[in-house]
């Protein structure tokens, strides 16, 4: 034993995986490593759809939730991937791909109005929301 110094250095790595996919040693590999990607995906499920504790004790009413659950955030990550390559959106850093919470505090929640007019019902925006035009393209190309 020395006073902080390295007697001992490693000259080979060893990486081990064990499983029964038929899928191509490279393939499970990269799956492993991206495996913090899906932790991700897990977490905005249970925080930001605040789905961490299902409502009922029964498992028809549960299931029904989380199917509701993982709807909703297929159309939230549909709406988070069609506004990134926007200019417009007043967003600081250049993304990836957007969280949920962004997407619903930015395009879900934006400031409304719903006017009835002439027999029409019409949404107004205010007239310096930095989102609308975000969610004007949004709205286009989803219709």
């Amino acid at each position: 034993m020395g006073n902080g110094q390295l007697l001992l250095v490693p000259e080979v790595e060893v990486e081990s995986y064990w499983t029964t996919l038929p899928d191509p040693v490279d393939d499970i590999i990269a799956l492993y490593h991206d495996h913090g990607t899906s932790e991700q995906f897990h977490s905005e499920i249970k925080n930001d759809l605040d789905l961490e504790r299902l409502p009922s004790g029964k498992f028809a009413t549960n299931d029904l939730v989380l199917h509701l659950g993982v709807f909703a955030y297929n159309i939230l990550r549909l709406l988070g991937q069609f506004s990134l390559p926007l200019k417009e959106v007043p967003l600081r850093k250049k993304a990836q791909r957007r969280r949920l919470r962004t997407v619903i505090q930015n395009l879900i929640t934006i400031a409304s109005r719903l006017v009835r007019h002439v027999r029409q019902i019409k949404l107004w925006f205010g007239r310096h929301s930095p989102w609308y035009p975000a969610f004007r393209y949004l709205y286009k190309a989803l219709a």
